[in-house]
């Protein structure tokens, strides 16, 4: 069995060590934060990512490094990779990290994507509106999350102020698109080569932050899971990638557009702790120790319910047929995910019930 070093250590960190512990890995985790959800069920370095000591001291102590989000520090995986196997690899993570550099990998291989221009200065905004149009997204290229680091521009007036307004960095300004839904998928690329899909999902978003995934998405034709497929195996290829991988989605009804990746296990895939043969943790542990992949398939129907801000009652969500609570023990404050519930059913009559009550 492998030591596992894992560069983060938040409720991702946290999910994969449970996920490895029952096939015998052990664990490390770099953090800055002694407190980090993972820190509990994992040893734990407690540095910053870009500390040589720190990173070496993890690359004696382990077979293979990993991460649990994509704004690792470039020097980190530069220290590593000379030392110990990090998968993904650090191309994933280039990419991953800015978005324009992301969407112009979908232009090279075929993926479809909204109309964006990236925008370097103030001077480029006028040109980015002409070519994307309003209303749009304007993003930080780099290190935005759960809605962070971006403004909609409804009109022309809105775009006065609006690149100093995120601090005057290399932004993107991406195209509204008029879609019926956010759909995901979240593919796995072992370290020889084969791969193997989770269903479609469908995802709904407040405040550019997740909050409640179905799985698999209703109502979704063959061909919408090839095509993602496609588009995910393109990705996993061009990326030489070992690891989950997820793949956001817009779905207008006439064409699937993606919107980014995460080289990571993704928030997205958490339903499948509970809803499919194989959990996105487990997987991912498989594909980097160069284990068998397991099944994707989903079992019935299932859901997954973020808790942003504040838990409910443990017991209240224990009494719900079929739902299964994952507390990340943080400390509650507004916006903050402390965790989140799947429910499964098996059928979509039950699961929309069970869902009502929770």
């Amino acid at each position: 069995m492998s030591t596992i070093g894992i560069l983060g250590g938040g409720q991702l960190g946290r999910m994969l060590a449970l996920a490895g512990h029952p096939l015998g890995h052990s664990f490390v985790v770099l953090t800055p934060d002694a407190g980090a959800p993972a820190a509990p069920v994992a040893e734990t370095i407690v540095a910053a990512y870009d500390d040589r000591a720190a990173l070496e001291a993890l690359a004696a102590r382990c077979d293979v490094v990993t991460y649990e989000f994509e704004n690792v520090p470039p020097v980190a995986v530069d220290v590593l990779r000379d030392l110990v196997p990090v998968r993904p690899g650090g191309l994933a993570l280039e990419v991953a990290s800015d978005r324009v550099r992301e969407k112009t990998l979908f232009g090279e291989l075929g993926i479809p994507t909204v109309p964006y221009a990236a925008v370097d200065a103030a001077r480029d905004m006028d040109a980015a509106v002409r070519y994307a149009g309003l209303p749009a997204v304007l993003k930080t290229r780099r290190l935005g999350y759960d809605g962070k680091g971006q403004r909609v521009l409804r009109r022309s007036g809105d775009v006065d102020g609006a690149f100093t307004g995120l601090g005057a960095v290399p932004l993107i300004l991406e195209g509204f698109v008029d879609f019926r839904r956010e759909l995901s998928i979240v593919a796995v690329r072992g370290l020889d080569g084969a791969t193997a899909f989770y269903p479609l999902v469908e995802n709904r978003h407040e405040g550019g932050i997740l909050r409640f995934t179905r799985a698999p998405a209703p109502n979704l034709e063959p061909e919408h899971q090839a095509k993602a497929e496609g588009y995910a195996t393109a990705l996993l290829e061009a990326l030489d990638y070992v690891g989950v991988l997820a793949l956001e989605l817009f779905d207008d009804g006439v064409e699937l557009l993606a919107n980014e990746i995460a080289p990571r296990v993704h928030n997205s895939g958490h339903w499948t702790l509970e809803g499919a043969e194989t959990s996105q943790f487990e997987n991912h542990l498989r594909a980097i120790t160069g284990a068998p992949l397991g099944s994707c398939r989903a079992r019935g129907e299932s859901a997954m319910i973020n808790l942003i801000g504040d838990a409910p009652d443990p017991l209240a969500i224990q009494a719900v047929p079929g739902a299964h609570l994952h507390l990340y023990g943080k400390t509650p404050r507004p916006g903050r995910k402390l965790g989140h519930v799947t429910v499964t059913a098996s059928d979509a009559s039950t699961l929309d019930a069970r869902v009502e009550r929770l």
